[in-house]
């Protein structure tokens, strides 16, 4: 039976969709089966013994999965001791104080060792402070010992606007500080207490961590921020160095074995297996991310006049 052209073009067409979605299925099967490999061996009873490396870069902020991660961490039994990696100005005093908790609890499980970088200032420091040892750079950034609230008062610009706020609120100190309202001695006063019984706790945890005496740290802790150098002079590190420093540490000080491989630690993405896939496959072109912090900030930022 004789084939006209439009049929046999028709049928090639469809031959070659077949083997393009083969092909594809095979691609999404391998990759289905590299993923299910390394969540498995991240447990796997064969696995050996390792450092983890946990890092905190950028904003601070209270997260839950970052808490279930260091207790993680100290239940898994291969980990032997974990090097925290610091690039942070600060974020949320909160996250900052809670992981500052996780890392003491952390640490009596196994050493824990911090590794500051470029900076690791105000809430960043405080997560260094859970640490059985503290390292940094020369021209590391650390230090800005201190918390703040930041707000504006715009009611001038509201004026000339022609824009008259209306603020209902059962008492004078309700949403205080609020850019639509006029600072007063009263709020002002509310305020610097809310400050002032954070970095009390600010400062006398560094005065306990770092063997200080209080009235010391009260001087160091003045907003200002210190050179990795300066740091070590002031007893607020215990050392100028990097990783490498950290590992030879803890096998000195800690007898950790020498030659463990160094890895990664992440809180891993619930991400579905089809979205995993599919990121594999064609990467992520676009990446939104947004970071809201709210409540008591304990971090440092230069202000540009």
């Amino acid at each position: 039976m004789a084939i006209n052209a439009d049929t046999l073009l028709d049928r090639l067409y469809l031959k070659s969709q077949i083997t393009k979605w083969r092909v594809l299925a095979v691609i999404f099967a391998v990759i289905a089966l590299v993923v299910a490999f390394e969540r498995y061996s991240m447990h796997s009873p064969i696995e050996k013994d390792y450092v983890a490396r946990l890092s905190f870069d950028g904003i601070i902020d209270d997260d839950r999965k970052v808490y279930d991660l260091i207790d993680d961490i100290g239940d898994n039994n291969k980990v032997k001791a974990v090097i925290v990696w610091l690039d942070t100005p600060g974020g949320s005093a909160v996250g900052g104080e809670e992981i500052y908790l996780r890392l003491r609890t952390l640490s009596e499980k196994k050493p824990v060792v911090a590794v500051m970088r470029s900076i690791a200032a105000s809430a960043g420091y405080l997560v260094a402070l859970g640490t059985d040892h503290i390292l940094a750079r020369d021209g590391t950034i650390t230090g800005s010992i201190g918390v703040l609230i930041e707000t504006a008062e715009v009611t001038e610009l509201a004026a000339k606007l022609g824009i008259k706020p209306i603020i209902i609120k059962s008492s004078p100190l309700k949403g205080s500080p609020s850019p639509f309202e006029k600072e007063t001695p009263e709020s002002d006063r509310a305020i610097h207490d809310v400050i002032g019984d954070f970095y009390t706790r600010f400062v006398d945890i560094v005065a306990e961590r770092r063997k200080l005496p209080h009235d010391t740290v009260v001087q160091l802790a003045d907003g200002r921020v210190y050179s990795g150098r300066r740091a070590l002079d002031d007893k607020l590190i215990d050392a100028i160095g990097g990783e490498d420093e950290a590992m030879k540490w803890l096998e000195d000080e800690k007898h950790i074995r020498k030659g463990l491989d160094i890895k990664d630690v992440k809180v891993e993405e619930e991400n579905s297996l089809l979205d995993q896939l599919t990121q594999s496959v064609a990467g992520k072109f676009f990446q939104r991310s947004s970071v809201t912090l709210d409540g008591l900030l304990a971090m440092w930022h230069p202000h540009l006049h």
